[in-house]
């Protein structure tokens, strides 16, 4: 028996949320007292997943899974937890881990905790502990099926290294015509641009920097940060940024250690989307906007002033310290 952890890729590389992942994992193994196996498609290198707790690493290679497929991927994991005999299946939070999640669930005839926050209170019962209410609260759920799912949520768990290695095995999974029902035509992918879903920081404008010709203070702090840039909805509405930087509610979730909003009155629907944020920082000239209620730290001022002066100080910082 092995507990098993979808480790997710990109161009060959590991996601930070596939590290999370297993090192989150390894707590499970260990309480459980058996071995932790990664299934990872199409990885350069997975040599690495040892020094976050893997024990062995079923390894997919194959031109058919070069781009993802929900279905197949599925597909295949369930195929791993099978042949490992995992009681406990792990993924994480990204789009593409709730997407396969419920799948696998149903092919394993499992239950399924979807964003957990922490490593089990106990394994017998298995309950975890979970956001609910848009991240406004917690609670316990206990799953009682002999196959437990669980979707990990960003940023919750961070990176555990521990000592060890990771063996690598080939996996070839049997799959048919009925995993391939959708095909990818084409990937476009923005180039040397942090995502929101990846970013340990994210800085996000809203309709105070009255235009998107006022954008470069944002772009440069995000620059400085290594952080992705967001924004609030009326902005992406009205044309001023890309619909893929929309946070919220209705658009992208947040879950960074860091959240940057210049300009942002924080509407509920932008706060219940970025209440999984560490820590949130508000720079408003308006001292009554609401999101003052829900940030760590606050700035009353005109943003025009202040992002300008913070971006050289941080700039003076980061060379310091470089």
């Amino acid at each position: 028996m092995s507990v098993l952890v979808y480790t997710e890729s990109e161009d060959g590389k590991f996601k930070k949320g596939a590290l999370e992942a297993a090192s989150y994992a390894k707590g499970i193994a260990e309480a459980m007292s058996t071995s932790l196996t990664a299934i990872a498609f199409n990885a350069e290198d997975t040599s690495e997943l040892g020094k976050y707790g893997v024990d062995k690493v079923l390894s997919v290679s194959s031109d058919k899974l070069k781009n993802f497929n929900a279905e197949a991927y599925a597909d295949a994991i369930k195929q791993a937890a099978e042949k490992e005999s995992s009681k406990v299946v792990v993924l994480d939070q990204s789009a593409n881990g709730k997407y396969i999640a419920p799948l696998v669930a149903v092919q394993l005839e499992a239950g399924y905790a979807s964003n957990v926050v922490a490593l089990p209170e106990s394994t017998s019962p298995f309950q975890v502990k979970r956001t609910a209410f848009t991240n406004k609260a917690f609670n316990f759920t206990e799953i009682s099926t002999d196959v437990k799912v669980v979707g990990l949520s960003k940023n919750a768990f961070g990176l555990k290294e521990s000592e060890g290695a990771a063996a690598s095995e080939a996996f070839e999974p049997q799959l048919s015509a009925e995993d391939f029902t959708v095909n990818v035509e084409s990937v476009d992918k923005a180039k040397d641009k942090v995502t929101i879903a990846d970013a340990e920081v994210v800085v996000s404008g809203g309709r105070g920097l009255k235009g998107p010709e006022n954008w470069g203070m944002i772009e440069e702090m995000a620059d400085i940060l290594g952080a992705a840039t967001a924004c609030s909805k009326p902005v992406s509405d009205m044309g001023w940024r890309p619909h893929s930087e929309h946070v919220g509610q209705t658009g992208k979730p947040v879950a960074s250690n860091l959240y940057i909003a210049v300009g942002i009155s924080g509407a509920i629907q932008h706060l219940a989307g970025i209440n999984a944020a560490k820590t949130k920082v508000v720079i408003n000239n308006d001292p009554e906007a609401p999101f003052f209620k829900a940030a760590d730290y606050g700035v009353v001022g005109d943003a025009f002033e202040i992002v300008p002066k913070l971006n050289e100080k941080l700039k003076e910082f980061k060379a310091k310290n470089a």
